[in-house]
């Protein structure tokens, strides 16, 4: 690589990390200021300001004079574009293992969510027929030579841009597909599969309901995490790709209920 492109990667890396320590400092003190976040990061209060109107204009917090008030909830997921830098390099080894499970001329459904999207990037060059149900999958795959894509009816759900409602469930459940690949906001042993949006987890629910078997793809952060609504217990799962940061015990627990767990290494 050259001098140049070198030291632009290192500009964009130290950004996306300043960016996530941010946005982790407004989960934990719900506020910000672009003095002491100039300090602690040793940049300018310019990048900073630069920092945080860039989240501002993904619904992640609200300016105010010297810094900002986070908009983060803790019944709500962060919004896409946020997550989407978030463990980038484990999504990616995520997406290609989840891949590898899959064989050409199956009939795939592919859930929404940042981790499906680097699972569509990896199946780009395999024949499948693939429902897609997020408008960003269905943006990749419909420049793959050689996927059959078929898309659901519905309403498209704001930010996400992810299919949802009556009609998408209704397109589902006249379907049948050799395998789901599902995401999740949360998982653990003692709640199961959850979701924070609840139009979101009556899709997913007929989404493994039309599936011979199903793959749950997220990275380990999930187990830390339950949301609002339930989707499944974790008996009702085929296949679980995650990183090797999964906890033990819930490692452990869902093998011993029956679930395959495919681990990936987790990005440094």
């Amino acid at each position: 690589m050259t001098p140049l492109y070198c030291a632009h990667y290192s500009c964009l890396y130290e950004h996306m990390e300043r960016v996530m320590s941010i946005m982790n400092a407004l989960r934990t003190h719900d506020s910000v200021s672009v003095a002491e976040l100039a300090a602690e990061h040793g940049v300018s209060e310019m990048t900073i300001r630069r920092d945080l109107d860039e989240l501002a204009q993904q619904g992640v917090l609200r300016r105010v004079r010297g810094g900002a008030l986070s908009l983060l909830l803790r019944g709500e997921e962060p919004p896409f574009g946020v997550r989407e830098r978030e463990a980038v390099e484990t999504k990616q080894r995520i997406g290609a293992e989840v891949a590898g499970l899959i064989a050409d001329g199956e009939a795939v459904l592919l859930d929404g969510g940042t981790t499906a999207l680097e699972v569509a990037r990896a199946l780009l060059d395999r024949r499948l027929t693939v429902l897609p149900l997020a408008l960003q999958s269905v943006s990749l795959l419909a420049a793959a030579p050689r996927v059959r894509l078929v898309l659901p009816g519905g309403e498209v759900r704001q930010g996400e841009l992810n299919f949802m409602g009556p009609l998408t469930e209704t397109s589902i459940k006249a379907l049948r597909f050799d395998t789901a690949v599902i995401g999740c906001c949360g998982l653990s042993a003692e709640h199961g599969l959850t979701a924070h949006d609840l139009p979101e987890v009556a899709v997913k629910q007929a989404a493994i309901a039309a599936a011979r078997r199903v793959i749950v793809a997220c990275d380990s952060g999930k187990f830390a995490r339950t949301a609002f609504g339930a989707v499944c217990p974790i008996s009702r799962l085929d296949v679980v790709v995650t990183d090797d940061g999964i906890p033990r015990e819930q490692h452990d627990a869902l093998t011993a209920a029956g679930v395959a767990v495919r681990l990936v290494q987790e990005s440094q």
